[in-house]
């Protein structure tokens, strides 16, 4: 490195160029610092597992039918549209028998962006998971919402649903998957299948649940962009039908799991997966950091 670009590196760093960052800092340490959200109108950049959000709102910790949990890590932003999601839903679920509403794990951080560990993903503000832990009271305490856990609904490595799965878990999804404004949800394998074998209305809504590696203490919800918001990037659509083929094909595979494939000693390394820095990210972030 020049001396020049190291000397515009440090008056980057100690803010004499008026940015929050270094230009060498990577994004989730720049973003993993803010504590709250920026003042500017609501708005998601960039894809959910590269970019950030502008003006998010804050999930109040305690509403009428949810709660939100590990308040320490402060990830209960999103982009207003997500908010309003959790509502509309946290509601449907305080019907079912034995449910008060639901449990809110992580959203996005209050500027979005990589996050300091955990996911790749929930960097725009419109995924949230939902815990399966059915939510029997809302009164719990900042210290109990620490150590508390969900419960999970696998059994067989996720080839299966267990006994903690009930028909509430189905209509609260299928209710999720209904919703005009979700574009995924993520769930292990065996709750897809065992969904796809239960239903017996109209099955549409079954292409939206998607199987996937883990999601069996909670559900992942992911939304579209919201219409005409440019900028925002929406993940392609998922193929047609209802993918129940699929997801039995991933059940068929954790029960009888295939050969590894041999090496390829003339293959090329894969390279290791670099971590952001703000350059990575759609040009709009940096403004959603300096923003007040």
């Amino acid at each position: 490195m020049t001396t020049l670009r190291l000397l515009v590196c440090l008056l980057f760093s100690i803010g004499l160029f008026g940015t929050p960052a270094s230009a060498e800092a990577l994004a989730k340490q720049l973003f993993g610092a803010k504590a709250t959200g920026s003042h500017q109108k609501a708005r998601s950049y960039g894809s959910y597992a590269k970019g950030c959000v502008a003006g998010a709102v804050q999930l109040p910790e305690t509403g009428s039918t949810w709660q939100a949990m590990r308040l320490s890590r402060n990830r209960n932003w999103g982009n207003p549209q997500m908010i309003d999601f959790i509502g509309d839903l946290s509601a449907f679920a305080a019907k079912q028998p034995g449910w008060r509403g639901l449990y809110i794990g992580d959203i996005s951080q209050p500027r979005g962006g990589p996050m300091l560990s955990g996911h790749r993903s929930h960097q725009i503000g419109l995924d949230a998971d939902i815990w399966m832990l059915p939510t029997s009271r809302l009164n719990l305490s900042v210290k109990q919402r620490e150590s508390i856990s969900s419960i999970s609904m696998r059994r067989a490595k996720g080839a299966y649903v267990n006994d903690n799965w009930s028909r509430a878990h189905h209509r609260i999804l299928r209710e999720a998957a209904k919703d005009k404004r979700v574009a995924r949800i993520f769930v292990f394998p065996g709750a897809k299948v065992q969904m796809c074998n239960d239903e017996k209305g109209n099955r549409k809504w079954l292409r939206k649940i998607r199987p996937w590696w883990g999601h069996h203490y909670h559900f992942h919800v992911r939304l579209k962009c919201p219409r005409g918001l440019k900028g925002c990037e929406n993940q392609a659509a998922p193929p047609a039908g209802d993918g129940c083929a699929d997801a039995q094909k991933w059940v068929d595979d954790i029960l009888n799991p295939p050969p590894p494939k041999k090496a390829d000693p003339n293959a090329p390394k894969p390279k290791p997966r670099r971590e952001y820095v703000l350059a990575d990210l759609p040009k709009q972030c940096a403004a959603v950091l300096q923003s007040n």
